[in-house]
């Protein structure tokens, strides 16, 4: 069976290079039980029993055979999607971050399955790890993550449930069929709606360029308007990456505090972070950066293959700005630029994501994006997770942090999700950009005691 190729998602396939990889992933870690040794081993066994279904068993052909399309496929080689390693005697949590970095960098074969994972023993403090990426042209950050769970147990029991890739497809009833001439006045209808928004989207952006020129500070969404900050090195393939996980219901408090969302809280953090690493290791940045951060437009349960988001480009915090003061810039950036994205349609507001992103690839691969504003400084992305401990053939998830992608020269990537009764943090850093990426962890987390000092004083 084919499937044709959405325009978004086809893009993920054709801007795709060794060093802008575009595959999202997560690093699950998990607390080994006591008296089941093989618990590991009986995971990488089960897994690789498994079949990959709709959308795991998908390879996309893009020339030949008509337009674009997944062909789906049965036979799969368990060996190289489900792998099994093990970190040596003494090593390190840092070391299970550098070999996560490694396994991350290189770009999925096309001519196989579009996704792998492994399972790693060997975590120091009685712990293992599975670390998997897909493609994301056949998932999303959110539907992904939604999949990961699923693939989970809810019940402390030795049972290791279908993973997500092999999870049941999700069977929809099919619509009722559509007169021929509700089609035609639809696909019109569909054509005038996404040439409006184009029209809509450009002028905004000129009005808001124009504004920027003269001198005063345009509000809501600010593509193209970022000032050029180290984090918009020319990617190389190298990746490193870090975590952090902080307490959910004090992240709560302390947004509360100061009339702003979870969203705003970490916004706040990661952009102090960045200008204090920045200034430590001698590249200040004197501007405010501009962060992109995914909207997703999916409704609660959508795991359809695919992409279905949007982005907002928020102006975060001035640069030396104190934690009170940036929490506020942060929130009514935040407000305005969601307040213009909420006019527009769903489909409108897919448009301008994907057209941006398209723009921001198109640059970086012609090095134009050196010589012009750059679309952001930086990826802050919120990932719904869930309050419910799960786990895994008897192992407790202990925290699940999202691996993203870097692209377009935009070499950070900070995706957060929640489990449980914390927050867990995934640094995604073009190493060639972010040399210490476990140091901007580190400053991200003295800005939240910051903060939190902060708001216990307000």
């Amino acid at each position: 069976m084919n499937k044709t190729i959405a325009p978004l998602d086809l893009s993920w396939l054709l801007f795709e290079t060794p060093a802008g990889t575009t595959h999202v992933g997560a690093l699950m870690l998990f607390k080994k039980p006591r008296g089941h040794p093989a618990v590991v081993r009986e995971i990488v066994e089960a897994y690789r029993a498994f079949r990959p279904t709709p959308p795991f068993n998908f390879v996309p052909e893009l020339v030949g055979h008509g337009a674009p399309h997944f062909r789906e496929v049965n036979d799969w080689d368990p060996y190289h999607h489900v792998g099994h390693l093990s970190l040596p005697a003494g090593s390190s949590y840092q070391d299970l971050l550098r070999l996560v970095a490694d396994l991350h960098e290189p770009m999925l074969d096309r001519d196989r399955l579009l996704f792998r994972c492994w399972i790693i023993d060997g975590v120091p403090g009685g712990r293992f790890a599975i670390y998997t990426k897909t493609h994301h042209s056949v998932v999303d950050g959110v539907s992904g993550l939604r999949m990961l769970y699923q693939g989970l147990s809810s019940v402390d029991e030795r049972v290791v449930p279908e993973p997500a890739f092999a999870l049941p497809p999700v069977t929809r009833t099919p619509p009722e069929p559509t007169p021929l001439l509700h089609k035609v006045t639809d696909t019109i209808r569909n054509v005038v709606s996404q040439a409006g928004a184009v029209n809509q989207i450009s002028v905004g952006m000129l009005r808001k360029a124009l504004t920027k020129a003269i001198g005063v500070d345009p509000k809501g969404s600010l593509p193209f308007l970022a000032n050029h900050a180290p984090t918009n090195q020319p990617l190389k393939q190298g990746r490193s990456f870090a975590t952090l996980s902080l307490p959910l219901e004090e992240m709560h408090e302390i947004g509360h505090r100061f009339g702003a969302t979870l969203n705003d809280v970490a916004a706040t953090i990661v952009d102090a972070g960045l200008h204090a690493y920045l200034a430590d290791t001698g590249e200040g940045f004197p501007h405010r950066l501009i962060a992109m951060i995914p909207v997703s437009l999916r409704n609660d349960g959508d795991t359809t293959v695919g992409t279905r988001a949007s982005a907002l480009f928020v102006r975060l915090g001035e640069p030396q700005a104190a934690v009170v003061e940036r929490i506020q810039q942060v929130v009514e950036s935040v407000k305005v630029a969601k307040e213009e994205l909420a006019g527009w349609s769903s489909d409108a507001a897919m448009t301008y994501g994907a057209g941006l992103v398209g723009l921001a690839v198109l640059g970086a691969s012609t090095h134009v994006d050196q010589l012009t504003p750059p679309v952001c400084n930086l990826v802050i992305s919120n990932v719904p997770g869930i309050k419910e401990a799960r786990y895994l053939n008897g192992a407790r998830l202990l925290g699940i942090y999202p691996i993203s992608a870097l692209a377009a020269s935009i070499g950070l990537n900070v995706t957060v999700s929640s489990y449980n009764d914390h927050m867990d943090f995934g640094f995604v850093a073009n190493s060639s950009a972010i040399s210490d990426v476990a140091a901007l962890a580190e400053h991200t987390l003295l800005a939240y005691q910051e903060l939190k000092a902060a708001a216990k004083a307000a």
